[in-house]
């Protein structure tokens, strides 16, 4: 709030220098004035920056308040008006309410903070090789969100790296639901090599990098395996499926020239 009686008699003191102009904001006319007062002053003109502040002095004592608000307060009327209307307007205006999180929305933020927390204590623990406690750390973070694909990865990760192949297949097939779509990421990952040397891989690629719907948990696979054993006579023909299916895979560039060897050798076995 700017006062015109303050500018007036910082007008009429030190208005040569231009102070009245900063006070009221106008800091480059304050700035001019300064400027020119060296030039009026070599030229011998140095009572006309005096008579200027008085001039503007007069003119500030000269203006109505409600012209001075409106030109240096920035309101439309007086400044006791406002201060009127403002008043009027909060008696009729009960105070507004804080908004508080809800509980279910305050228990999904700290969800998510435990898994970002999670998360990164594992990263860290995986790179510095401790894959066993890189576990326990993902694993409290799927517990606090099991929907996480990036969990998902990290587990898949970390369970081939401890050769633990079906948990690591069931994890990667649970990343890729949950919305996982880089393949080149699956085909190229070096912690993944494991689960690509695995006889599994051929048909998990094949599938989108899904297990068989009938396989989609760790050990089931092999549970079917022991209980229904493949007869003799269609051995034949499931290893010539096999085979064209490794070729279209390495056609296809999911599975490189080794890995293709690898699997070829283990299938003629």
């Amino acid at each position: 709030m700017k006062h015109k009686t303050i500018a007036a008699i910082l007008a009429f003191t030190v208005g040569y220098i231009g102070v009245h102009r900063f006070y009221l904001g106008e800091v480059g006319k304050g700035i001019f004035y300064i400027f020119l007062l060296p030039i009026f002053i070599l030229m011998g003109l140095w009572a006309i920056p005096f008579i200027v502040g008085f001039i503007d002095g007069a003119k500030f004592l000269s203006m109505s308040q409600e012209d001075f608000d409106k030109k240096y307060n920035g309101s439309p009327r007086s400044y006791q008006e406002y201060r009127g209307r403002g008043r009027k307007r909060s008696r009729r205006q009960p105070p507004r309410s804080r908004s508080f999180p809800t509980p279910a929305a305050h228990s999904s933020r700290a969800a998510r903070a435990k898994v970002e927390q999670a998360l990164k204590r594992g990263k860290a623990l995986f790179k510095d090789y401790d894959f066993e406690g890189a576990l326990e750390a993902f694993t409290e973070a799927l517990e606090a969100d099991p929907r996480n694909a990036a969990v998902h990865f990290n587990l898949a990760c970390t369970y081939s790296l401890l050769e633990h192949k079906d948990k690591g297949f069931y994890h990667l097939d649970r990343a890729v639901a949950l919305g996982l779509d880089d393949f080149e990421l699956l085909k190229t990952r070096d912690h993944l090599a494991y689960l690509r040397v695995q006889d599994e891989w051929v048909q998990f690629a094949a599938n989108g990098f899904r297990l068989a719907p009938q396989l989609t948990s760790p050990k089931q696979e092999e549970d079917l395996l022991n209980s229904q054993p493949i007869p003799e006579q269609n051995a034949q023909s499931d290893l010539l499926n096999q085979l064209q299916q490794l070729a279209q895979l390495k056609e296809k560039g999911l599975l490189t020239e080794e890995e293709f060897k690898v699997q070829k050798e283990k299938l003629l076995r």
